[in-house]
């Protein structure tokens, strides 16, 4: 089984939206997807109701996630670890303790060529129509995603 992280700052918006997306798009059976934060600020909780609200009306259940901090031993548990933007990649490579470590980690956008931006950005401070942004820009890039994992 392939194992995916999605990691943000807080793991309330960005990554457990990344997180429910992918995962409805995967079977099951095949790929496992998790989320977590490269902060502490939000570990147990659920994620913001505005990420639980735009994926609800997208079909999505992310409800009953957790938040919990990126630890060291993620890089043993998970294959590939997707940061939402530079300033996560750049907290979760001063956690590797090796190269290999490192090529697990990636920029999520980077998956998909015909997006123009590099970080998908915290809807955390706007309002509702950043979170719709957001669920939009990962949908996107989380179909380029798991065409390309269910290919290998």
């Amino acid at each position: 089984m392939k194992k995916i992280l999605m990691v943000c700052l807080g793991n309330i918006c960005r990554s457990p939206l990344a997180h429910g997306i992918l995962a409805s798009k995967l079977p099951s059976d095949q790929f496992y997807v998790d989320s977590a934060g490269t902060a502490n600020y939000h570990i147990g909780d659920p994620p913001d109701q505005r990420s639980i609200a735009v994926a609800k009306k997208h079909g999505l259940d992310i409800s009953q996630q957790r938040g919990q901090q990126f630890r060291s031993s993620f890089f043993d548990e998970f294959d590939i670890i997707y940061a939402m933007d530079e300033s996560n990649y750049d907290n979760i490579i001063k956690l590797a303790r090796d190269k290999d470590d490192i090529s697990k980690v990636r920029l999520i956008l980077d998956e998909d060529e015909s997006v123009k931006v590099k970080n998908v950005p915290d809807p955390y401070y706007g309002d509702r129509s950043g979170f719709e942004y957001v669920y939009n820009l990962l949908d996107q890039v989380c179909e380029t995603v798991s065409q390309k994992l269910q290919k290998n």
